[in-house]
């Protein structure tokens, strides 16, 4: 079967190696039919990923078909279609037993610090398995896990209902965070970016208060769309200093910042709006099952819209071209999905 992997930053090789054989009782063959490629994938594709060893086969978030299942696999049948998780976690340390195994002490993610899913076939064990209705395309299946993201990052802060949001970023993962946002029940979503193209997309997918912070500054624009109300959650999801910085000195005192943008390098946290505004500042780290499945269901029912988010495809073969035409495209390129 088909292969491909980074074997240094910038390097991708093609090979052909031996499909999986026999399968464990808890074990899913999986035929990988699309997978897309994330901006933490670019951050290795630069050799700054800050825990991602070479040589490596990327390819974490993905749709497949199940080709065949372990005696004892009961959640799919051969034919369905399906993503996994790609988290692999030891369920020892003292975040997996208290149900945090996101945060694992041994977390390894496949594509990263583990072989991902850029071949063929695939195999992964069913407690990982996550099967999506027929109703949904392979492409749709292969944005469960950037949605899965804006699902857990969503929850991350207290309830949102009725509160003003700002969602700072407007590439894939912070145009699905301001849409479960939406969707979560938040009172108004405002989403910055420095992209009119990124921003344009956030209005097709629904999300109506948009600011692009080269044109306005972002207190000007957060006044003009929230006025006297302000606003009580920002979502740092750009992994850019200024970006953290604008959302902690502006966010309502006693507010809350859920930071999920991955930084080449690490940013200063003024500590001043930290202490004297009294904020809660959280992590988020990926997703649970739990997660998996609210994208599922929401992109299912329609209220994730994904559609406008894909910006090109490439066939497998040119794995290496979709990595340069988003280096080109730059502002102007959202999700790219490889086809097997």
């Amino acid at each position: 079967m088909r292969q491909a992997i980074m074997i240094s930053p910038g390097i991708i090789e093609h090979r052909v190696i031996p499909e999986p054989d026999q399968l464990k009782d808890n074990e899913i063959l999986l035929r990988i039919k699309k997978i897309g490629v994330c901006g933490s994938d670019i951050h290795v594709f630069h050799g700054k990923h800050p825990a991602t060893p070479y040589p490596v086969v990327q390819g974490h978030e993905y749709s497949a078909i199940v080709e065949a299942i372990g005696n004892n696999v009961t959640k799919v049948k051969p034919g369905m279609k399906a993503t996994a998780r790609p988290q692999l976690i030891c369920g020892e340390c003292g975040p997996c037993k208290r149900g945090q195994y996101n945060a694992c002490q041994k977390l390894k993610v496949q594509g990263f610090q583990s072989p991902g899913v850029a071949q063929d076939l695939f195999v992964v064990t069913e407690d990982r398995i996550v099967p999506f209705p027929d109703s949904m395309s392979l492409e749709q299946g292969a944005m469960i896990e950037p949605a899965a993201v804006g699902a857990h990052s969503t929850n991350r802060a207290s309830r949102l209902i009725g509160k003003n949001v700002v969602v700072s970023g407007a590439g894939t993962i912070g145009n699905l965070v301001a849409q479960f946002a939406i969707a979560r029940g938040a009172a108004k979503v405002l989403i910055t970016d420095i992209s009119d193209y990124r921003l344009n997309i956030a209005r097709q997918c629904g999300i109506q208060g948009t600011l692009n912070v080269n044109n306005h500054s972002f207190e000007e624009g957060v006044n003009l769309f929230f006025g006297d109300e302000g606003f009580q959650v920002g979502f740092e999801a750009a992994g850019v200093q200024s970006s953290l910085d604008v959302l902690m000195k502006f966010v309502e005192k006693g507010g809350e910042i859920v930071i999920l943008g991955v930084y080449s390098q690490n940013p200063v946290v003024n500590m001043f709006y930290l202490g004297e505004h009294e904020l809660n500042v959280f992590g988020s780290m990926m997703y649970r099952h739990e997660d998996y499945e609210a994208a599922v269901k929401m992109i299912a029912s329609g209220k994730i819209v994904t559609a406008p988010l894909l910006t090109n495809s490439f066939p497998f073969s040119q794995y290496l071209e979709a990595y340069r035409f988003i280096e080109e495209q730059g502002d102007k390129s959202m999700k790219v999905m490889i086809d097997l």
